[in-house]
């Protein structure tokens, strides 16, 4: 586990240092930078790491596993190519009613012009069990625990003139509406225990999933009226897995359908924006004649973002190749 997550640190990495040696060419009829070099950003924010359990046979409730997390509080800055951000999430923002779900959650959605790149290491202990059916009864479920650690990434087509970075990161200014086609692929680990609330493969207390693939999709972004925008992505794909990577080749290999829509929606003015946006991604774990089991991971986000022409003097003293 540690070393895969070391691998899509280094993944990360090395997107960030081609976009930082790259640039990118946009139609200026499409796409518009912002005149100011600095920027804060506050948002507020709710990541989650929930499980779907869809029976075929009627007899059988179909139910999720939701957690109980705190609200996230952010704060950063971005100057030139340069952008610093964290969050914290304060224990008094979590509905008190239901039981505490304990999480460590990294997320990074990291948005270039021509890649966008998705990391997820995600660890969750302490669900409330909520019937499809029902959605007033919340029964604890203490004894579940998930652990995720997966990368998503896809190439942008038509990156000129559509931009992710308008929509999501709020960066700069999307000023005629625009799509292009998506592609790329998956890579996810994940693990889920449980001792009493749900039936794992081969009816044993822990179960593992190792899956990779491709997928394939659509985004695009509505100009209304040169300020406001309405943004929508899905990527469909198709992977395959085993229990662990170690089994590849030793077991039957099962193929999953994965799914990943994200939105968003704002106001970009000359000197501040303030945007809207949600990712959510499905990936099945388990499939067979009586149920799936999928997990879900994402992020809603509200973001607001004030630019100004001057900045600290103490960004001078960094280093101008990190900069420029």
């Amino acid at each position: 586990m540690h070393r895969y997550s070391i691998r899509l640190i280094c993944l990360l990495l090395l997107a960030g240092l081609y976009q930082s040696t790259c640039l990118a060419q946009i139609d200026s009829l499409y796409i518009a930078p912002f005149e100011q070099k600095f920027s804060i950003q506050a948002s507020v924010s709710n990541k989650f790491l929930s499980l779907s359990q869809e029976y075929d046979a009627k007899s059988m409730r179909n139910f999720s596993l939701l957690p109980n997390t705190p609200v996230n509080i952010g704060l950063g800055f971005s100057w030139k190519n340069l952008s610093m951000s964290g969050s914290y999430g304060f224990q008094f923002l979590r509905d008190k009613t239901k039981g505490r779900t304990r999480s460590f959650d990294f997320q990074y959605h990291y948005y270039a012009r021509k890649f966008v790149i998705d990391l997820f290491l995600q660890n969750y202990r302490g669900y409330n069990k909520v019937y499809e059916d029902d959605d007033e009864t919340h029964i604890r479920a203490s004894d579940v625990q998930m652990t995720q650690y997966g990368a998503h990434g896809m190439y942008v087509f038509n990156n000129r003139k559509f931009s992710y970075k308008a929509a999501y990161n709020l960066s700069e200014k999307q000023i005629k509406s625009a799509g292009g086609f998506l592609l790329g692929g998956s890579i996810f680990q994940s693990r889920i225990r449980s001792d009493s609330t749900l039936v794992l493969r081969h009816n044993k207390n822990q179960q593992d999933n190792f899956q990779f693939g491709v997928n394939g999709g659509y985004g695009y972004t509505w100009v209304i009226k040169k300020h406001y925008f309405i943004s929508g992505s899905m990527t469909v794909g198709v992977n395959i897995g085993a229990d662990r990577i170690d089994k590849f080749g030793k077991q039957r290999l099962e193929v999953y359908p994965t799914l990943f829509p994200r939105g968003s929606a704002g106001y970009h003015a000359d000197s501040w924006s303030i945007g809207v946006s949600a990712l959510a991604n499905r990936v099945v774990v388990q499939m067979s004649d009586e149920s799936s089991t999928m997990l879900n991971s994402g992020t809603f986000q509200l973001t607001f973002v004030k630019r100004f022409n001057t900045h600290p003097k103490i960004l001078n003293k960094l280093p101008k190749n990190i900069i420029k």
